[in-house]
């Protein structure tokens, strides 16, 4: 009986061999006038990951949040492709090339390859770099299949690979990109960032909606397409070009939100994080929604809401789907234990507070980058700040620390090492506190500590989830940051936060999780 079996496997082998000959024999012997000026080449340019290191370079510049996230995923996923194929597919299985005897002449590669023929590496970087995107972005995964299908198909139109070869490497690509979805989710993947909101108001053609729209946001001027966009998606929409002749960007603000209460409606607010911030008081104020477009350079609220682009933005309030998420709150205080009488009137963030550091570069960056560039002002930022600053000192919650900075999330952040990344909930309640401790050698340990992802286990470095923090004895003159804007912090105060204060619209998404 063993013998039967054995005999079966080897005609079952050779029966896949013959058809994996025949396939490559088909291929070569028929002429493809097309693709003789295209494959050879387009086979030659994913030599080394090239290929598709350009394309995730034009997503990055081009694609925007979702195209900068396909990208990196789709990267990832390439990478761990071409690491499982060359160490451990072409290492198990020892494939002879095909011979070029029937493949034209004016297909053959310059240089032929001299590793094992199985599996196909070229056509596991291509299907891990195409899948990977379209994890996360399905109009990205759509532009790049033709082109890994295409690479793929070079690999025997060529004669560097059999079919075999190729459908198992394409197979094991598209295994490495699901193996990273694993590892992180994808945008899709992830439950909504804060609780749902049922009686948010839906404005099928925008009447209702009063939308600030702040052209100064972000690296350049945000002038026609904003406003373009806005006009053809919610026409009814009253748009508000805000310019310093309007009067401050709060002041604009507050009246739109009070024209938007009258008539039951929504403020809107196009701009990054700091003009998102300064609407903030306005719409709690006033008891409204909040739209927020993302218009600026980084849009980090709006990223963390799922909303990457104003189309999105327009279909959230369209559809009435929107979400309530916590406010930080920084409220200044006489001393640390005072009563609520004692109180002045409070500042609000969505995304983050901090003092020390971080103010410092926020600084020195908006000095330097009209002359420099952001980029450049931010190096040049870090490494003054690095060479000059000293440790500041205050009392937090009753203790008195040196420290490089505290931060104060508005929400958990998922971290790289010392850096927030991004939060998954919106509304979880609680602040993310991290503090760098002053000291001796601090500096230098905490970021070589950074550098080499330890920072959580350091004694020059602290984090915690509290629902609120107290400082105080800070010197005067401190300043600090939140959502992006500087200025000068309280001798006093305490950082907690409103819970689901605030309605914000934002896409829809299909989620198990959407109930929680």
């Amino acid at each position: 009986m063993a013998y039967s079996a054995n005999r079966s496997v080897r005609s079952l082998r050779g029966l896949l061999r013959h058809a994996d000959h025949t396939v490559f024999r088909q291929v070569a012997m028929r002429p493809w006038p097309a693709a003789e000026p295209v494959l050879p080449r387009l086979s030659r340019a994913a030599n080394h990951g090239l290929l598709w290191g350009g394309a995730a370079l034009g997503m990055w510049a081009l694609g925007g949040p979702r195209g900068r996230r396909a990208a990196v995923r789709g990267i990832a996923s390439l990478a761990l492709a071409s690491a499982t194929v060359n160490t451990l597919g072409k290492g198990a299985v020892r494939r002879a090339r095909p011979v070029l005897d029937a493949v034209p002449v004016i297909r053959h590669l310059p240089h032929q390859p001299l590793t094992s023929s199985f599996p196909s590496g070229h056509s596991a970087s291509a299907a891990a770099f195409a899948a990977g995107a379209a994890l996360e972005s399905r109009g990205w995964g759509a532009v790049l299949a033709p082109v890994a299908f295409s690479v793929a198909f070079s690999r025997i139109y060529t004669g560097v690979h059999y079919p075999s070869d190729v459908l198992v490497g394409s197979a094991l690509g598209v295994t490495a990109a699901f193996a990273v979805r694993g590892l992180v989710p994808s945008r899709d993947q992830l439950p909504p960032p804060a609780r749902q909101q049922e009686d948010a108001p839906a404005l099928p053609d925008g009447d209702g909606l009063y939308v600030v729209v702040n052209p100064s946001s972000g690296a350049q001027p945000q002038l026609v397409d904003p406003v373009r966009q806005l006009r053809s998606l919610l026409p009814s929409a009253e748009i508000i070009l805000y310019d310093d002749e309007a009067g401050p960007l709060p002041e604009v603000l507050e009246a739109a939100a009070r024209d938007a209460a009258r008539k039951g409606g929504v403020l809107g607010v196009c701009g990054g994080d700091g003009t998102v911030n300064a609407a903030v008081e306005p719409a709690l104020r006033s008891g409204v929604p909040l739209l927020v477009l993302p218009g600026g350079t980084f849009n980090h609220f709006a990223s963390d809401l799922g909303v990457d682009t104003i189309p999105d933005a327009c279909a959230a309030v369209t559809n009435g789907h929107a979400v309530r998420v916590d406010v930080g709150r920084i409220t200044p205080l006489t001393d640390p234990a005072a009563a609520p009488g004692a109180e002045a009137e409070p500042a609000y963030f969505l995304n983050t507070f901090s003092l020390g550091a971080y103010p410092d570069l926020v600084r020195l960056r908006e000095h330097w980058s009209p002359r420099i560039g952001g980029p450049a002002a931010t190096l040049l930022g870090i490494a003054k700040i690095l060479r000059t600053a000293h440790p500041m000192r205050a009392v937090v919650n009753g203790r008195r620390r040196a420290m490089w900075l505290l931060f104060a999330g508005n929400g958990v952040y998922r971290s790289l090492g010392i850096t927030p990344m991004r939060r998954h909930d919106l509304s979880d309640g609680l602040l993310d506190i991290r503090i760098a401790h002053g000291g001796h050698l601090a500096r230098t340990r905490l970021l070589a500590t950074a550098l080499v992802g330890g920072v959580a286990r350091t004694r020059t470095y602290a984090a915690a989830h509290v629902p609120r923090l107290l400082v105080s004895g800070l010197a005067e003159g401190t300043r600090m940051a939140y959502d992006g804007e500087v200025a000068d912090a309280p001798r006093a105060f305490r950082v907690d936060k409103l819970p689901e204060a605030l309605t914000v619209y934002r896409p829809h998404t299909e989620s198990p999780h959407l109930d929680r």
